[in-house]
């Protein structure tokens, strides 16, 4: 934990994935706003760059927790480390995620496992652990880093896509639920965005990546801030993102599954 520059009081964002990427830039525009932080990834010299880095600008507090999402017990240790440390959290921000590439039966399952823990358990067991405070103080704000992949199947990624529909249709439901209750639910869903994703996922040659272009993180993640600010429940940067995301709500689910394969083959 790191001291702040004054004793003025700020409320606090927890990020999970707050090292890099959209979730590091997030990070940035919520410091820039004010907020305190609770920034989670597996990599604590990453979590204390990023703290540094943030720090080195902004007067905030930047508390960092190093947890691995692939493990079932993290969402209960970052739950209890904030709570030991009497922070209490106004925004959730589930950013943590990774994506595989390939056909499916060829892929590592083991791999695609904790996928699914990280992307849906681990993302549904903090909401439910942060959530309860938030209705109690009817105040808060939970934004779920979704994907464009969300909406249609996604032939050569096809788990990645499939939790990213989950994970739209999951904020969707809670933010129905929640709308009386002071908090909002927001699912951000990104296009392809220049971060390590795609060499991680074993994409990078892919023609959604290569020929369809990519936006910044930084854009993606101020985009995502003001979403959730103004309680947007589905936030799709980019307008080339926009039509295809309605595109596909309507198109026959077999046709787009071509197209995404299309997408995802390589050049």
């Amino acid at each position: 934990m790191r001291s702040k520059r004054n004793g003025t009081k700020h409320q606090t964002a927890l990020i999970t994935g707050g090292s890099g990427g959209i979730g590091l830039e997030l990070a940035k525009c919520l410091a820039q706003h004010g907020f305190d932080l609770a920034i989670v990834a597996r990599t604590r010299d990453a979590l204390e760059a990023a703290a540094g880095q943030i720090e080195g600008k902004y007067d905030v507090k930047v508390h960092v927790f190093a947890a691995d999402l692939r493990r079932r017990e993290a969402p209960e240790a970052i739950f209890d480390f904030l709570h030991n440390e009497a922070i209490p959290v106004e925004i959730l921000v589930n950013n943590a995620g990774f994506g595989l590439g390939g056909e499916f039966a060829e892929t590592d399952v083991t791999r695609e496992l904790e996928m699914i823990q990280v992307n849906i358990a681990a993302l549904t067991h903090l909401t439910k652990l942060f959530l309860p405070a938030m209705i109690k103080a009817r105040s808060g704000r939970v934004l779920n880093v979704a994907s464009t992949a969300a909406f249609q199947p996604g032939p050569l990624m096809a788990v990645y896509y499939a939790t990213k529909a989950y994970v739209l249709s999951f904020s969707e439901a809670l933010a129905e639920e929640l709308r009386h209750s002071g908090v909002t639910v927001t699912a951000l869903c990104p296009g392809p965005t220049r971060t390590d994703f795609a060499t991680s996922a074993h994409v990078t040659n892919s023609r959604l990546f290569t020929l369809f272009g990519s936006a910044d993180a930084a854009d993606v993640a101020e985009y995502g801030f003001r979403a959730m600010m103004e309680g947007t429940r589905v936030a799709i940067p980019g307008f080339k993102n926009k039509i295809i995301a309605q595109a596909n709500r309507f198109a026959p689910r077999a046709i787009t599954a071509k197209v995404a394969r299309i997408a995802q083959e390589n050049r």
